[in-house]
């Protein structure tokens, strides 16, 4: 079945694949329901994903690879998750090709990338060709949202629920919903109020197109990776643009260029290679961090080599620079006068600049995700382009037509564009009912801030993993490369289980506070806690502030995952079966 097609899929659960622990334990196989959409027959399976993006994706490959039966619930229409959601004008991926991709060779061999840094649109055409090659829609149920789970402790399974009534029962539960699924609204006066059209960037109703608003008066709220995307396209459309910005972004220049065929011919007899150095990095990006520090160099070494660094685009200037700019003020200081120097003179709207590009930092560099554009501050300095800085000049309400500011002016609009970011991290795993065996919810268990094992689990959540969330080094990596770690690792945990006839295992509180503990230390250590950033959950009122992430990097994250693998689950409460 095509994975374009937005409807539920039709088949069997089990992929024909018989598991040790399968659902109901007849005879150690997975039952083979057959099942469909909106029935009452549940699908039974040894693992339920929730989610189609690049995680969600490769569980479902590597669990069939190892004989578990296997199901996956996708709340859109095909796969991609965030490439399937966001479809905003100028929605790009910031990890250049060829990093940026599947690592198994019958994925890459036939598939050839158009540019750099893919668009939107082109992820979503590698997408399918992910699906026709490993042949992922049979076991999955497109338009299916999760609404509930909850864990019955006696047959130590998931039951999970979908808005349509579809039910699911399996014995593991993998929550592969991201990192940014859940959409921030701002809690403006009167939004309800606007007649305009109001959209979220993660809800643009066309794919990729700006042209629905050529000739027309719009408001961007933002300036994160989204916000710098989607003001490059509408500038060059709208008759006026107004981009509202708190805190002026950092964005470093992306140098996009085509690839050509031949190019990618010549180059993948490498490609094994290359990413399998990136699993050995700790971003997970083919590029090679310099030794030592900034101060080691001369001013005429550090010169010449930025210059390099920052010709080369992308994240070279700070992932291939010295990183003592993330623990040494004064690097960072330097790094962002460097960073000025070269974007100020790209603009000639002198007030523009002073905001944009202004001579105090507007936080300390590195601190915040930075964001790649093409020609963001030349389309802000356009003659239809305005900046409103909403430290001095709030939002104070939105009336029918437009929005009013903290001056009193109103200024009318006939589309305002919400490119105000996520509930980060957890709000995928939060806004989902997910009981776990204690009756507690993760909004709940969560409620006073986040405490995992690994990354990976959470106590009171038996048998329950969790891709690409908090706690594990998701924001600081190159997804599809981390990805790939962290369920190959998820994956043997399985395995072990299986093989050693082990019911459940459940992370320990003891255990998660030890991980949460080590994560705050090792943040201390450095400048990014001085940064109210959505690493830090800060983006979200009344969030904790606290850091989010694994800092040790994805090669040191899969060694402790895997110490506690090899030393019987340490960590983990394992109830024989």
């Amino acid at each position: 079945m095509s994975s374009t097609n937005g409807t539920a899929v039709n088949g069997t659960a089990t992929n024909g694949a018989n598991g040790v622990n399968g659902v109901n334990g007849v005879n150690g196989s997975a039952v083979k329901d057959t099942f469909s959409n909106g029935t009452s027959s549940p699908i039974k399976v040894d693992v339920l994903i929730i989610g189609a993006g690049f995680g969600g994706c490769y569980s479902l490959y590597r669990l069939r690879q190892q004989g578990f039966s296997t199901h996956l619930f996708e709340a859109g229409s095909t796969l991609g998750g965030v490439w399937h959601w966001n479809r905003y004008p100028g929605a790009r991926v910031d990890s250049e090709i060829p990093y940026y991709q599947y690592s198994m060779p019958e994925v890459w061999r036939k598939w050839n990338w158009t540019e750099r840094f893919p668009s939107g649109v082109e992820l979503q055409e590698y997408f399918k060709h992910v699906d026709t090659t490993l042949k992922l829609s049979q076991d999955i149920s497109y338009n299916s949202i999760v609404v509930g789970a909850t864990y019955d402790k006696a047959s130590a399974t998931w039951t999970v629920t979908t808005e349509s009534g579809t039910t699911a029962v399996c014995r593991y539960l993998i929550c592969a919903t991201g990192s940014s699924f859940k959409p921030h609204f701002p809690a403006f006066q009167d939004l309800d109020k606007y007649q305009g059209e109001l959209v979220h960037s993660t809800r643009w109703p066309t794919n990729g197109d700006a042209g629905i608003t050529k000739g027309k008066r719009v408001a961007i709220i933002g300036s994160g990776a989204t916000a710098v995307q989607c003001t490059q396209e509408i500038a060059k459309q709208a008759e006026h643009l107004t981009v509202y910005i708190r805190t002026a972004s950092i964005s470093l220049p992306m140098f996009q260029r085509p690839l050509s065929e031949f190019e990618q011919r010549v180059n993948k007899s490498i490609y094994s290679g290359l990413l399998k150095h990136c699993r050995a990095t700790k971003s997970g990006l083919g590029y090679d961090p310099r030794p030592g520090t900034t101060f080691d160099l001369t001013d005429e070494e550090r010169e010449e080599l930025w210059e390099e660094l920052w010709h080369r685009g992308g994240f070279n200037f700070n992932q291939s620079n010295h990183r003592d700019f993330l623990v040494n003020p004064k690097t960072g200081r330097m790094m962002y006068e460097f960073w000025a120097k070269k974007t100020r003179a790209r603009m000639t709207n002198a007030s523009k600049a002073a905001f944009l590009v202004p001579e105090e930092p507007p936080f300390i560099f590195g601190t915040k995700r930075m964001s790649l554009e093409q020609d963001y501050y030349e389309c802000c300095d356009q003659d239809n382009v305005a900046i409103v800085d909403l430290k001095v000049n709030p939002i104070t309400r939105f009336t029918e037509s437009g929005i009013v500011t903290a001056d009193g002016v109103e200024t009318q609009f006939d589309m305002v564009v919400m490119a105000t970011g996520f509930d980060a991290m957890t709000g995928s795993l939060t806004n989902m009912n997910v009981t776990g065996v204690d009756g507690i919810t993760f909004r709940e268990r969560w409620q006073d801030g986040v405490f995992t094992h690994l990354g990976l689990c959470s106590s009171g959540c038996p048998n329950l993993f969790m891709v690409y969330g908090p706690q594990a080094p998701t924001a600081f990596t190159n997804g599809p490369v981390f990805l790939e770690v962290q369920v190959d690792v998820i994956v043997d945990f399985l395995k072990k289980m299986r093989a050693e006839g082990i019911a459940s295992i459940e992370a320990q509180r003891p255990a998660e506070e030890k991980w949460k503990q080590a994560i705050q230390d090792a943040n201390d250590k450095t400048l990014l806690g001085q940064t109210d950033s959505w690493y830090m959950g800060a983006n979200i009122p009344g969030k904790k502030r606290e850091q989010l992430n694994y800092l040790g990097g994805i090669q040191q994250y899969e060694v402790e995952c895997r110490a506690s693998l090899d030393n019987n689950f340490e960590g983990f409460t394992v109830v024989k079966a």
